[in-house]
C-alpha cells in the first residue's frame, strides 16, 4: 500500500532537487527520505529517480507520476480543510492569469458563474498570451498550457491529456485542398501567433517515438491566439492549437480536424501557484470547477469521429 508520507517526500525531493534538501525541510535524515522513495518505487514497480553522487533527476516515469502525486496530496489536503471550513470561507481576492483564447471562450463563463455563486470572492482577471511569472507578477494563480519545465512552483492538473490539433475551415479546404501528409502542411497558409514576443512557427508532432518538427510561415501574424482561431474560422488558413480552444468549433462543423493519423503534441493545462499554502479554499474549489468541465472535452480526443483516420 502506498504511504502518503512517501508520496510527500517524493514530491518535495523532485521539486527541491535532492534528498538532502527534502530531508532538511521535513526535519529528517537524508537516508530516511531515500528509504521513503525506495518504498514508493517498490510499491509502483517503477524507478522514479536517476541518482548519482552529484545529481538527482526524475526518470520519464517519475515525470509522468509527479503531477498525479501532487494532485493526490492536494486532494487529501482539500479533504482535511473541508472538515474545518464551510462555504462561507470561499472568499477573498483572486488574481488569475489565463491565456487569451481559452480564457475568453471557454473559462470566462465558468469563472463568472463561480463569482456569482460566491459573492464574497473578488476577482482580478488577466487575459493574455504573455506567460505570467507567478513569483513576480501580481497574480495568485496562473492557468497555463504546456509541459511544466519549472519545479519551483506547485501545479494542479486541470486537463493533463489535452493536445494540439491541426484544423482549418471547410471554406479554406474547398479552395486550397486538404493536406495529405505533414510535409504538405508547410505549403499551406498557416496562421501564427506570438507568445512572449516569440513567433510560434515550429509545430511539433510525436512520430515513432521521436519528435517531428515543421517550420511554417504565414503572411498573417498576431499577438493573440484567439485572433488566429478567428482567422481560421474566416477561412484564412490552417491553425495548430489546443483541442480545448477549438473543440466547440470542430463539434459545430466550423473547423475540420486535419491529419487525424498524426496526433499533435501534448499540451496539458495546469493551475499553478508559487506555494502550496496559497491554495485557499476558493482556489481549490475553482480548480475543481474547471477540471470537471474540461474533463469531458478532452475525453473526445479518444472518442470523437474527427480523430479517426479517414480512408
Amino acid at each position: 500500500m502506498i504511504r502518503l508520507e512517501d508520496v510527500t517526500l517524493f514530491v518535495r525531493s523532485a521539486l527541491l532537487g535532492s534528498f538532502s534538501n527534502a530531508a532538511r525541510e521535513a526535519g529528517l535524515l537524508p537516508g530516511q527520505v531515500s528509504a521513503a522513495v525506495n518504498r514508493l518505487e517498490r510499491d509502483l514497480d517503477k524507478r522514479l529517480f536517476v541518482r548519482s553522487t552529484r545529481s538527482l533527476r526524475l526518470t520519464a516515469e517519475g515525470e509522468k507520476y509527479l503531477p498525479f502525486a501532487q494532485e493526490m496530496l492536494a486532494v487529501v489536503a482539500a479533504g482535511a480543510e473541508s472538515l474545518h471550513s464551510g462555504d462561507k470561507e470561499i472568499q477573498g481576492e483572486l488574481r488569475v492569469a489565463v491565456p487569451s483564447d481559452i480564457g475568453r471562450n471557454v473559462l470566462l463563463p465558468l469563472i463568472t458563474r463561480f463569482c456569482e455563486q460566491h459573492p464574497n470572492v473578488s476577482l482580478r482577471l488577466s487575459l493574455s498570451d504573455q506567460i505570467s511569472d507567478v513569483f513576480r507578477d501580481p497574480v495568485d494563480i496562473a492557468i497555463r498550457y504546456g509541459v511544466l519545465d519549472n519545479n519551483s512552483y506547485v501545479a494542479l492538473p486541470i486537463a493533463e491529456d489535452n493536445r494540439r490539433v491541426l484544423a482549418a475551415a471547410p471554406a479554406y479546404l474547398a479552395k486550397h485542398g486538404c493536406p495529405q501528409t505533414l510535409d504538405d502542411v508547410v505549403n499551406h497558409h498557416c496562421l501564427l501567433f506570438t507568445m512572449n514576443s516569440q513567433v510560434y512557427d515550429k509545430w511539433s508532432f510525436p512520430e515513432n517515438g521521436m519528435r517531428r518538427q515543421l517550420i511554417v510561415k504565414s503572411r498573417m501574424l498576431c499577438d493573440d491566439a484567439d485572433v488566429a482561431r478567428r482567422w481560421a474560422l474566416e477561412g484564412m488558413g490552417v491553425i495548430y492549437k489546443s483541442w480545448i480552444d477549438i473543440s466547440a468549433d470542430v463539434l459545430a462543423g466550423r473547423l475540420e480536424v486535419l491529419l487525424p493519423q498524426h496526433p499533435g503534441e501534448a499540451t496539458p493545462l495546469n493551475l499553478i501557484c508559487p506555494h502550496r499554502k496559497q491554495f485557499s479554499p476558493a482556489i481549490r474549489h475553482l480548480h475543481s470547477v474547471l477540471r470537471d468541465h474540461l474533463r469531458p472535452i478532452t475525453a473526445l480526443l479518444h472518442t470523437h469521429p474527427a480523430f479517426k483516420p479517414h480512408g
